[in-house]
C-alpha cells in the first residue's frame, strides 16, 4: 500500500510552496502566484473576494501596501486528500489601524497536481479591525457589551 506522502505527493509539495509564499509574502514575491495556483483561483479573507490571478495578485498588493512589518508564520497544517487547513499567525503595523497580531485559519483547496485553486481565510476583522476604527468602535463595542455573557477583556 502506497504511503500518504507518495499518494498526495503533488498536493503536499504545493501546499509547502504556498505556505513559503505566504511567509515570505513581498512585493517581490508575487511573480511566484502563476507557477502556484490554477488561473482562476480563488481568494477570499474578510475584505476580499477575488478570482483569478489577476485579481488576486491585486488584493495581495493592496495589503501589501497598506502593512508595514507585514510577517505571516503558519503555525499548523491539516491535509486530507481534498482540502488543506492552515492556521497563521499575521503581525503587521496596518495604515489606519495600527499594530495588529491576529490568528486565523485557511482552507486550501488545490487542484491534482497541487496548485491552489481556492484560499478562504477566517479570522474576527470586527475584533481586529472595526472595534479598533474611531467611528465605528464605540458602537460596536456597546452592543457587545450588551449581547456578550461576559465582558470582554
Amino acid at each position: 500500500m502506497m504511503d500518504d506522502s507518495r499518494r498526495h505527493g503533488p498536493k503536499i509539495q504545493g501546499l509547502d510552496a504556498w505556505v513559503d509564499f505566504f511567509e515570505t509574502l513581498s512585493v517581490h514575491t508575487l511573480d511566484r502566484l502563476p507557477a502556484l495556483t490554477v488561473p482562476e483561483v480563488r481568494f477570499r479573507d474578510p475584505f476580499n473576494d477575488a478570482r483569478g490571478r489577476d485579481a488576486v495578485r491585486a488584493a495581495m498588493v493592496h495589503t501589501l501596501n497598506g502593512c508595514r512589518d507585514l510577517r505571516f508564520t503558519v503555525t499548523h497544517r491539516l491535509f486530507a486528500p481534498d482540502l488543506a487547513i492552515l492556521r497563521w499567525r499575521f503581525e503587521a503595523t496596518v495604515t489606519g489601524i495600527g499594530r495588529m497580531d491576529v490568528i486565523g485559519t485557511s482552507e486550501v483547496r488545490q487542484a491534482p497536481d497541487g496548485r491552489v485553486a481556492e484560499h478562504i481565510d477566517h479570522w474576527d476583522s470586527g475584533e481586529h479591525v472595526y472595534l479598533r476604527l474611531p467611528l465605528l468602535g464605540a458602537p460596536l463595542r456597546l452592543i457587545r457589551r450588551r449581547l456578550g455573557a461576559a465582558p470582554p477583556d
